[in-house]
């Protein structure tokens, strides 16, 4: 039992503190080795970005465990990294499984419109400057005496957090959409899970005070994430091929002496 809880007390926040390294590193890596980000969601960057950014300036107001603000400001430099590489290597438009297939895109078949094409758009810059006038707002706000409002904190925390456990639902409904897994890292589902676990386990049995606004949002992520785990595995698993009749394997059969005997 004792080893159990020096593992949650230490190896658990080494864990969450890296985790943002390990979960997308082999995904930047492969749109970097493929040229492509067909098939990956950019709302992935843009749901961590911003509940990483929401995480960081709660803390100033609910100061939680310091494994955690650590670990939003990791996430933050690996979701930048991401970002930039998924935008460098995007499909053409109008490419299959590109970023005009992504989830909640907009278009003529009949899929939600963004306002103002947000975070769809074709130029790069308008995604950096959404980020640093996201960043600046919080910042003028935290300079205010509104920062210092439980009622703002509490806001600022139940918005990054809920952000946050919306983070596998862009990738299912991509999945689902294109009925496949396809530029879906099996390494990044595995981080999800294995983050989750540990992520869950630190969460409760952790010496340290957590929020139950973490835990509530750590639970739904970790039921989506799961959900995604069986995705994979229901898109990727193996066909069965179909049984060939008797009649099929006579003419073969009979092919195959055919093909002899001409030899």
């Amino acid at each position: 039992m004792y080893l159990i809880q020096l593992a949650i007390e230490y190896a658990a926040p080494a864990f969450l503190i890296s985790s943002p390294l390990t979960s997308y590193a082999d995904q930047i890596l492969s749109i970097h080795r493929n040229r492509s980000s067909a098939g990956f969601s950019l709302d992935i960057p843009l749901i961590m970005l911003v509940a990483s950014i929401l995480k960081v300036f709660y803390w100033f107001g609910e100061y939680y465990s310091g494994a955690l603000l650590a670990q939003a400001l990791v996430m933050i430099v690996v979701q930048i990294g991401l970002l930039k590489v998924a935008l460098d290597n995007r499909p053409a438009s109008g490419a299959k499984n590109g970023i005009e297939h992504a989830p909640f895109s907009g278009g003529s078949d009949g899929e939600f419109a963004r306002p103002y094409d947000f975070w769809q758009w074709r130029n790069t810059k308008p995604y950096w400057l959404f980020l640093a006038y996201f960043v600046a707002i919080l910042t003028v706000i935290h300079l205010t005496p509104i920062s210092e409002s439980d009622t703002y904190i509490s806001i600022l925390g139940g918005i990054g957090l809920a952000v946050e456990a919306t983070l596998p639902l862009p990738q299912i409904l991509a999945n689902h959409r294109s009925g496949s897994c396809k530029g879906f890292r099996v390494s990044v589902l595995a981080a999800w899970i294995i983050g989750d676990t540990m992520k869950m386990s630190y969460f409760f049995f952790s010496q340290e005070a957590i929020p139950w606004s973490f835990k509530l949002c750590g639970m739904f992520q970790c039921v989506c994430d799961f959900y995604l785990g069986f995705q994979y595995w229901m898109f990727t698993r193996t066909t069965p091929r179909a049984p060939v009749s008797s009649h099929e394997q006579e003419e073969r059969w009979g092919q195959g002496e055919k093909d002899i005997r001409m030899n």
